[in-house]
């Protein structure tokens, strides 16, 4: 049976941590955090780091993590890995980016293009932080994860939020572009993520973008579309490693509900923990019926 996950809000906890709400009562702080809290910022529940979460795929089950360089969130004998490179790979590209190469996992799976069709058993739980987000067709991926799930497994994710991080001055991705992109079969970026990517982002100073000090656009707008381009043009059909898609907690969380209901994926959301305060990453837990 899965153990159950934290509530996402905690009224004894949200008082603790926050002295100017004394003396409302638990449903005083609930409506406080629903109309103020969450926009602020303000943690409402013990999760507090990005290990804390990673905590709640349990030690005990059949897990697998997507992607996890030289930083795997998850350890134990029963965790297997996923990625694009292999063990060596990975270990010299954590060299090369002057990352601890000794922390990268043995990795069990490996495909170049992503594509965990390659994985030829069945999990209690999968996890992955930052690799959502760089899905071309993001509700294949989706899909992907939910047949090496085991009925009631668990995807638990982290999940760049676009506003507090380089894709703030990018729109949020819609409902209407993931399903294109599924329909397309799209196995590449586009040239406008490239583009995006490359040229349209900001710099990646969380609290800054907490502040509302998001920046403008780099400088050298004409030469870094060029590049761009350039890059694109040069893979020549390949891929092109990228973020595909922008998403913002409540974002995220509409676009799950609405893939789910008209049967796209398999997935109810049953979790989702906010960005914090002077953060840059959402958390959220997704669930196989």
């Amino acid at each position: 049976m899965a153990a159950t996950l934290p509530d996402v809000f905690d009224a004894k906890e949200y008082l603790a941590c926050w002295s100017d709400l004394a003396g409302k009562t638990p449903e005083e702080l609930q409506e406080h955090y629903e109309a103020f809290g969450i926009n602020e910022g303000r943690r409402a529940n013990g999760v507090i780091t990005r290990k804390d979460f990673a905590a709640l795929v349990p030690s005990d089950s059949d897990a697998l993590e997507i992607g996890p360089f030289c930083s795997p969130l998850l350890r134990g004998p029963r965790a297997r890995f996923f990625d694009v490179l292999t063990t060596a790979e990975l270990r010299n590209r954590g060299r090369q980016l002057g990352t601890d190469p000794d922390n990268a996992p043995d990795i069990d799976f490996v495909s170049p293009v992503g594509d965990l069709s390659i994985v030829d058993q069945t999990f209690d739980n999968v996890i992955s932080s930052h690799c959502i987000e760089h899905q071309p067709d993001l509700v294949a991926h989706l899909q992907q994860v939910a047949r090496i799930l085991q009925p009631g497994g668990r995807y638990f994710l982290l999940v760049p939020d676009k506003r507090f991080c380089f894709d703030a001055l990018i729109p949020e991705s819609s409902v209407a572009e993931v399903l294109d992109a599924h329909v397309e079969g799209r196995t590449v970026h586009r040239l406008q993520s490239v583009i995006e990517h490359r040229a349209l982002t900001t710099h990646n100073d969380c609290k800054a973008h907490w502040r509302g000090e998001h920046g403008g656009f780099p400088a050298a707008q004409v030469a870094r579309t060029a590049q761009a381009v350039q890059e694109f043009t040069a893979a020549a059909g390949g891929y092109v490693d990228v973020h595909a898609w922008q998403f913002t907690p409540s974002s995220m969380t509409d676009l799950i509900q609405v893939l789910y209901e008209l049967g796209h994926v398999p997935f109810a959301l049953e979790r989702m923990y906010p960005t914090r305060m002077d953060d840059l990453e959402f958390w959220m837990v997704l669930r196989k019926p």
